[in-house]
């Protein structure tokens, strides 16, 4: 789910007089008095103040005082707005296209000779999420890990991605959520495989290897399940998660 200061960053805009006053300070490429963005919405100095107030709380704007026309005068100089350097996106379910996006992009720029852009691209998502699994046992750090405490720490890493952990059995978490759709239902083998290896690179980096990442593709969830090592393979359709075998290729729209 995207997260809280991204949503109240959208509500924040739900007012018109906010979001034209937002719209304006975008607009103008340098920073904004009270007075110029009460005018632009045709509202008093007062009450501009308080909704640019508002779109600072949200993270939205920046404020600061600047004299006017860079020249110092006695008094107080006027405060100013301008955009915050923020990216917001709300997304339901949550995508994290910028992820596989950089996944590709390091492939590209470190292929090497002996390997063909797919290579580069699981050998990257591999690096991607051993760092991410890396940086989560560095945090907790859980000493030795059984599969049950592997698939909880899991877990946490990855709802915190978007991609829904559930906890179908004491030794299987499925993935409610794929947050490369709608890319991986237009190119499953490439974007799935990626996901496979990001998901067993975040195993690596948390030295869970009582765990293992398996292509399980369901319908509507992603392609990957998270397994205790040692658990018995289910037959397809059951409890934990079905799948024809470790190896078996994402199904077009799996995800």
């Amino acid at each position: 789910m995207t997260t809280d200061p991204a949503i109240s960053a959208v509500a924040a805009l739900d007012d018109p007089l906010r979001r034209g006053m937002y719209r304006f300070i975008r607009q103008a490429h340098r920073p904004v008095t009270r007075d110029e963005a009460a005018a632009s919405v045709g509202i008093s100095r007062k009450l501009a103040a308080f909704h640019l107030d508002k779109l600072v709380d949200a993270g939205l704007l920046r404020a600061r005082y600047e004299p006017a026309g860079g020249i110092r005068r006695v008094g107080r100089a006027p405060k100013v707005y301008e955009p915050a350097d923020t990216d917001i996106r709300v997304s339901i379910p949550e995508r994290r296209h910028e992820l596989l996006a950089d996944i590709l992009l390091g492939a590209v720029l470190t292929e090497a000779g002996d390997e063909n852009a797919r290579q580069a691209a699981v050998r990257v998502a591999g690096e991607r999420g051993a760092e991410l699994g890396g940086a989560e046992r560095d945090r907790a750090r859980p000493g030795r890990l059984g599969a049950e405490r592997a698939l909880t720490l899991a877990e946490g890493v990855l709802a915190r991605h978007g991609f829904e952990p559930a906890r179908q059995s004491p030794t299987c978490v499925r993935l409610r959520n794929c947050p490369f759709h709608p890319l991986a239902a237009s190119a499953p083998d490439l974007v799935c495989g990626i996901n496979h290896a990001f998901l067993s690179g975040v195993l690596t980096g948390l030295r869970a290897a009582t765990v293992r990442a398996v292509l399980a593709p369901r319908a509507g969830e992603c392609c990957v399940e998270l397994r205790a090592a040692a658990a018995p393979r289910q037959a397809a359709g059951s409890t934990d998660g079905g799948g024809s075998g470790d190896a078996a290729a994402p199904r077009p729209g799996a995800d």
